[in-house]
Formats: C-alpha cells, sequence, structure tokens
C-alpha cells in the first residue's frame, strides 16, 4: 500500500514538474504585435499558441538556407505578413505529428505492415500539406495579378499624365484602386519609397518577390524609361495595352483548351451512362422476346 502512495505522489510530483516546465518556456517565448499582420485562418488560429511555441524552440533551430528558401516562397504567396519562416516549419512539424497520431489510433488495431507503414505516410503528407497550400495561394495570387495588372497600369498612366510623379501617382492607384494582391504589392512600393529607397530599388523589390515575367517587363520598362528620361506615362500607357492584349490571349488559350481537357470526363463518365440509358430498353425488349 505504501509502494502505491509512493508511486502516485512521485507521477503527481513529475506531471507538476513537467507543467511548470511547459509553463516556464511558455513565458519565455516574446509577445507577438499581430495588428499590423494579416488576419490567420481559422485553423491556424485554433493552434497558434502551440505554433508559436513549436516555432520558438524548433523552427528556430532550423538551417538558415531552409529558412530563407521559405521565406521567398512565403513572399512570393503573399504569406510573409501572416506568420514567418520559422511559424511555417512549425506548421509543418504539428501536421506531421497530427497526421501520424491520427492514423496510428486508426489503424493501430490492424497490426502488420499496414499500422507502420500508414502512419508514416499519412506524416509525410501532413508535412507536405502546408507547401501544397503554399503553392496553390501562390498560383491563385498571380492569376490575380495578372488579371488586375493593366487596369492598375490605366491607374498610374492616368495619374501620371495629370501631373503627378510615380510615388503620388502610387499613392493614388492605391487610394482608389480595388482591393487586392496587385494593391497590396504597389502598397509595398509605395511604403518603400516612403522609407526613403529609390524608385528602381522599390520596383526590384517587388519584381523579385514576384517573380512574374509581365511583371518584371513593367518594371525593366519603367525603370529604363527613367533612366533615358523617357515619359514614363507613355511608357506605362503601352505596357497597359500590352497586359491587356495578354491577357485576351490567355483567355482565348483556356477556351480553346476545355474542349480537350473535357474529353477525359466524356469518356469515363458522360458516354457510358448515355450508352447504358440507350441499351437499357433494347436489351429488354430482345429479353422479352426471348432472345437472350
Amino acid at each position: 500500500m505504501i509502494w502505491y502512495i509512493v508511486i502516485g505522489i512521485a507521477v503527481a510530483a513529475a506531471i507538476v514538474l513537467v507543467v511548470l516546465g511547459l509553463a516556464e518556456m511558455q513565458w519565455q517565448i516574446p509577445e507577438e504585435e499581430r495588428e499590423y499582420l494579416d488576419p490567420l485562418p481559422f485553423i491556424l488560429r485554433l493552434f497558434w499558441p502551440l505554433i508559436r511555441f513549436v516555432a520558438h524552440y524548433a523552427g528556430a533551430r532550423m538551417p538558415a538556407s531552409w529558412l530563407e528558401a521559405v521565406h521567398r516562397r512565403l513572399a512570393r504567396s503573399g504569406a510573409n505578413y501572416m506568420m514567418n519562416a520559422e511559424e511555417f516549419f512549425a506548421v509543418m512539424f504539428i501536421g506531421a505529428g497530427a497526421g501520424y497520431a491520427f492514423a496510428f489510433l486508426a489503424v493501430h488495431s490492424l497490426g502488420g505492415v499496414v499500422a507502420a507503414v500508414v502512419p508514416l505516410l499519412l506524416a509525410v503528407i501532413g508535412a507536405w500539406y502546408p507547401f501544397l497550400w503554399l503553392g496553390n495561394r501562390y498560383a491563385t495570387r498571380e492569376k490575380d495579378i495578372l488579371k488586375a495588372l493593366p487596369m492598375f497600369l490605366d491607374y498610374l498612366t492616368l495619374a501620371m499624365e495629370a501631373g503627378l510623379n510615380l510615388a503620388g501617382a502610387l499613392a493614388q492607384t492605391v487610394e482608389k484602386g480595388p482591393a487586392g494582391a496587385m494593391r497590396q504589392e504597389l502598397f509595398l512600393v509605395l511604403r518603400d519609397l516612403r522609407a526613403g529607397l529609390g524608385r528602381a530599388d522599390a520596383l526590384r523589390r517587388m519584381d523579385n518577390r514576384l517573380k512574374i515575367p509581365e511583371v518584371s517587363s513593367v518594371v525593366s520598362s519603367v525603370i529604363q524609361a527613367e533612366q533615358v528620361g523617357a515619359s514614363v506615362g507613355k511608357v506605362l500607357r503601352t505596357q497597359a495595352e500590352r497586359r491587356r492584349t495578354e491577357r485576351f490571349q490567355r483567355a482565348e488559350k483556356l477556351a480553346m483548351e476545355a474542349p480537350v481537357k473535357l474529353i477525359l470526363p466524356l469518356v469515363l463518365f458522360i458516354f457510358p451512362t448515355t450508352f447504358i440509358i440507350l441499351a437499357f430498353p433494347i436489351v429488354m425488349m430482345i429479353k422479352q422476346q426471348g432472345v437472350l
């Protein structure tokens, strides 16, 4: 009886020490100021304290080259004002752990190879899913930028032809333009200009963030026009017309690709169903006549 009491006291003391240790580790994490950051999705908001904890003690210890590569991907997808690279790695670790735990509880009773392989497979999927989400976010953002680019170039052209300089035109465009990824990027350019960065450097920073050929063409044209003393307004008007033509060409290309993409669903789903509907009454008539 005494041994049970001693073991119970030891277990309780161990639990208390673990809780106190975790609390001390949590208190050492610096406070986060999210006033000027993008809002978090609902799922991340639920687990954000845990993500912050893992990011502070595990994500910060990742190799610097890995952190820099993830930071560039976050910047390209526009998620760098939602989380940093350390927090992204924390999401990966938590996703891997959650996938492994869920699969282990689901298939543990089966035993054998399944119980060993499935948890590892779901752990890999859980760790890789943040990269899939980031890639999908970048693709969606790129489409948004390419769609809105001609309109924002028109805004800049009108503002500059009205007598404003590039900084004033950017301010008017950001203030009057519709919300979206392109407006956010122009706001970052305007912020860099107000911070004292040169116009060419601010535009190159946007180009390095996005890595979109159409944006690179606009940036190169504007920088070259400023260097040779040409009219930036005329260059922007030409770029707007070219980007609008390219947008129509992309739309025509997608329209021409649609019939080809419909072939597989037609062959797999529509044609078999149609054949079954047409053949059913014929088969029933033949069966009633006693042929079958």
